[in-house]
């Protein structure tokens, strides 16, 4: 092998033909192409290799870049929202500088009336001893309109009568006659005790779970008589039984109504809404539905209920004698004390 080729001895004649393939299996030059195949493979290995990795260097840039632009517009996003907010919070806070501004002047301004009011009762003890007696005569009219409260109505009479009397001025003397009056009429109105009427029916509602149903009832079975001599029998037992399992009764008017447990929950809960419907009607001074509701109870606890229990009796008492209460009153007005008063602002 470290012969030159070209003084290489020559094969036998006798054998031309192959001379070409074996002088090319023994070629000195297979190692050096063998090398540079091997040379190249590398080369050619580690270029994919360092294409390989340009790639996923490139990629990891790419999902860097992205990730940081994602953050960059999340920051600019929040940013934004954040100088809305602020906007939004400086407009609010303009809009109550505004608004505290319009009462400041409204203030003022009434600070100015009040000032200028004050003036104008001052000017003589009369006129502002007069205002306020005006003023309860009209608190006095609203209670008696609005609420029906006669109580309230005769108390601020009574201070503005007992305020004219500290004056001691014949000029009112014409004003107190009509207040007299109007304190006559009050007086005379029956008096209803609303709360405690109000509180005797929620006392009907705390009790209503405690009052027995009828069909609570358990009749007591009466033996059937044992037959002298033979008593024994097994169709005469059998058929006793079998009368004392399966009974058919009339159901008239006056018989108490058998419910399931099912429903007497529901019994129960009607009846409550009814009392507490009652109730309202008696704070309203509706005359009619307050009679309807509480007939409606007494209809269902004599129907539904045991009346040989004390509580239930009991109970059906308390209801008539709050259907006996006249809740709708008509009420007179104060109109002589008021006329009273604007005849004499017309004619001080």
């Amino acid at each position: 092998m470290s012969e030159n080729p070209e003084t290489s001895v020559p094969p036998p004649a006798v054998q031309p033909a192959a001379a070409p393939v074996h002088a090319g299996m023994h070629s000195p030059s297979s190692p050096v192409a063998l090398v540079a195949l091997l040379i190249a493979a590398l080369a050619l290995a580690a270029a994919a290799w360092s294409w390989s990795d340009s790639r996923e260097r490139i990629r990891d840039l790419k999902t860097e870049l992205g990730r940081r632009l994602a953050e960059s517009g999340k920051e600019v996003s929040e940013t934004r929202l954040l100088a809305r907010n602020a906007d939004d919070a400086m407009r609010q806070v303009s809009e109550k500088v505004a608004h505290i501004e319009s009462q400041m002047a409204t203030s003022q301004q009434q600070q100015l009336s009040l000032e200028a009011l004050y003036k104008d009762l001052s000017q003589g003890r009369d006129q502002w001893a007069l205002a306020e007696i005006e003023q309860v005569l009209l608190t006095a009219a609203q209670q008696l309109q609005l609420a029906g409260n006669v109580k309230a109505a005769i108390i601020a009479l009574e201070g503005a009568d007992t305020r004219l009397q500290r004056l001691n001025k014949p000029q009112f003397t014409a004003l107190r006659r009509a207040i007299a009056t109007d304190l006559a009429r009050l007086r005379a109105v029956p008096s209803l005790d609303e709360v405690g009427a109000s509180a005797r029916i929620e006392a009907l509602v705390a009790r209503h779970t405690r009052w027995p149903l009828a069909s609570a009832q358990v009749s007591e079975a009466v033996p059937a008589p044992r037959a002298s001599g033979r008593a024994t029998d097994i169709g005469q037992e059998l058929w006793a039984e079998l009368k004392r399992l399966a009974q058919i009764r009339r159901i008239d008017g006056n018989e108490a109504v058998l419910l399931p447990p099912d429903q007497a929950y529901f019994l129960r809960e009607n009846l409550r809404l009814r009392l507490l419907s009652a109730r309202l009607a008696l704070l309203s001074q509706d005359q009619s539905a307050f009679h309807a509701d509480l007939r409606a109870v007494s209809e269902m606890l004599s129907r539904y209920f045991n009346t040989r229990d004390a509580g239930v009796a009991d109970a059906l008492k308390e209801v008539k004698r709050l259907a006996s209460l006249q809740i709708a009153q008509k009420l007179p007005g104060i109109d002589a004390s008021l006329a009273a008063l604007e005849a004499y602002k017309g004619n001080p």
